[in-house]
Order: structure tokens, then sequence, then C-alpha cells
């Protein structure tokens, strides 16, 4: 499989988003010296992590033997999933959390790419062990999925520096509004926010344009092709961050009436799944997972259980 543009789009996204503003303040140049020495750093966050005894008594043998868990991941998503700056190195909140889950289980780990709308198929054609790639548990996953909890996200909406067309969250009737295939805001929230605001009150729906992955949605935001993008809160703030001049986030956060749970998951009724829920709960309670949410700037999303839905 040829993933080597895939794998230069990912590592591009810091550069692409520095192009979309020709800002070159003192403090826009602090902060993509900050973002450049977290994305040049491959240190691996498991490093003297112990296998968890508990974990690894509910590992089937048949894992014991192999010694090694595949993870898909779709590598377009800073700060949760990319590539550092080597082109090579997964890193992120994700990668952070299947290196811990592998290192619990006393198991090497093994990265594939993979877009995200194609990971759950590769999951039920066994290519993949699991994924823990900003997921999160829809009742139509649920049918093929046992997916467990490690994190709490949310989502917003960027849209033309300044807010030129003066829109908010409950005014997006009519719109352009990107979203990314596969994701939850496409495949749910968009249509939702889009009845209980618009359609339900005589207003055209909001115009959902299904794009690839957010380093698109954001270059056609700059072009103004597209009016805003519906997207994962965590990866907006981080690229607002590296050039606060290149779009607006609207605030609050989108109200999408639920939460915004994003989890480990793999095949439902997998003989892995107790070994799984285990070893992402001893995660959760390491110094290791508040270590990489400080890191990525996501310390409002720890949650306490490894909850199985």
């Amino acid at each position: 499989m040829k993933t080597t543009r895939k794998f230069q789009a990912a590592a591009a996204g810091v550069a692409l988003l520095i192009t979309l503003s020709a800002c070159s303040t003192a403090d826009t140049s602090a902060g993509n010296a900050d973002i450049r020495s977290k994305t040049s750093n491959t240190t691996d966050i498991s490093e003297g992590v112990q296998p968890d005894p508990k974990a690894v008594a509910l590992l089937p043998q048949s894992y014991k033997d192999k010694g090694e868990l595949t993870v898909a991941m779709d590598l377009h998503y800073p700060p949760t999933t990319f590539l550092a700056d080597d082109n090579t190195t997964p890193i992120g909140l994700n990668p952070d959390i299947a290196r811990l889950v592998a290192k619990k289980l006393g198991l090497k780990l093994k990265f594939v790419q993979a877009s995200f709308d194609t990971i759950i198929p590769g999951i039920e054609g066994g290519r993949y062990d699991f994924t823990a790639t900003s997921m999160s548990p829809t009742p139509e996953r649920l049918k093929v999925l046992d997916m467990i909890d490690y994190f709490n996200g949310g989502l917003s909406v960027a849209v033309s520096a300044g807010n030129p067309l003066g829109l908010s969250n409950d005014n997006l009737c009519g719109k352009n509004i990107a979203v990314t295939k596969g994701s939850n805001a496409q495949l749910k929230h968009l249509p939702n926010i889009s009845e209980w605001t618009c359609t339900s009150q005589g207003k055209p729906a909001i115009n959902g344009i299904t794009l690839p992955n957010v380093q698109e949605a954001l270059t056609q935001l700059a072009s103004k092709r597209i009016d805003g993008i519906m997207y994962d809160t965590p990866a907006l703030v981080w690229a607002q961050e590296q050039q606060p001049k290149a779009f607006t986030l609207l605030t609050p956060q989108v109200d999408t009436r639920t939460e915004h749970i994003v989890t480990v998951a793999l095949k439902k009724g997998s003989p892995l799944t107790p070994a799984l829920q285990a070893a992402v709960q001893s995660v959760l309670e390491s110094p290791e997972y508040q270590k990489s949410l400080d890191n990525w700037g996501l310390s409002a999303g720890a949650i306490k259980e490894a909850k199985l839905n």
C-alpha cells in the first residue's frame, strides 16, 4: 500500500497552516517555535513503563505468542494523530495512548496508516487489532465494534479571519460548512444541528461539504470556497495557536446535545477486549496519561474510567 503522499500531507500540516496567513508578529513566532519543538520531539512516552500484571493476565495466548499489536490511525489530525517533522514517527495524543496501551500489555506496537473511513472495515476484516484515532461511539459503530473510553473532546466551528459573515453556531443556515469524511460531524452532528437550528424553523439547511481531511478544509476556508469548518475543538485550537490570524474560532463550542467521548475500538466480541480495557484503565491512572494531555494542550479532556461501550 502506497502511503507516502498521505504521510507527507500529514507532516506538512504545520507548514500548510503557516501559509494561510502573512502575519509575523513576535507572539506568533514564539508560538510557532513552541509548536515546532513539539512536532520535532519523537521521544516515546512509554519508555520505562512496565506491563500491568492484571492486564497481561487477561491477554489471550495468541497475542502473547505474536508479541505485537497492530493499530490503525489516520495520521492527518494534529494534535491528536499526526506525523513528526521526520515524516516517519506518529505523534500526538492517540499515538501516545496506543504506545502506553501496548506497553501495559507487554507487547510491541505496529502503526498502520489508514484513512478514517477505512479503519472499521479493516478491523472487521482482521487487518488491524484496534484503533485509537478519536473515534466516538455511535449506534452504527457499536454494532460491529467494542469501544473503550479514553478522552472527552468537543466540536467547534472555524470561520474566515475576523468572521466577516458574522456567523455564530446558531446561524449557519444555508452556509457551506466543511466536515471531514467519516467523522461524527459529517454523520451525526451537522445534520442534527441543521435540523435543530435551521430546517425545523423554516430556514435553509446547512450545506455540509465533505472533504478528506482538515488540511484541505483549511485551504478551502482560506480561499473562501467554504464559509466554515465544523471539526474537533482540540485540532482547531492547535491550528489557531500556530496562526492566530489565519481564521477565527467561534465560541463557545457547538452544542451537539451529546458528550464527545472518544474511544479505543476493536472488533465486536474480540477476545482481546477484556485485556485492552484493563490496559486502557491502567493508562488513565498513570502519570503518563496526564503528561500527554498536558503536552498537547488537551488537559480539559481527561477522564477517569475506561468504560466499555
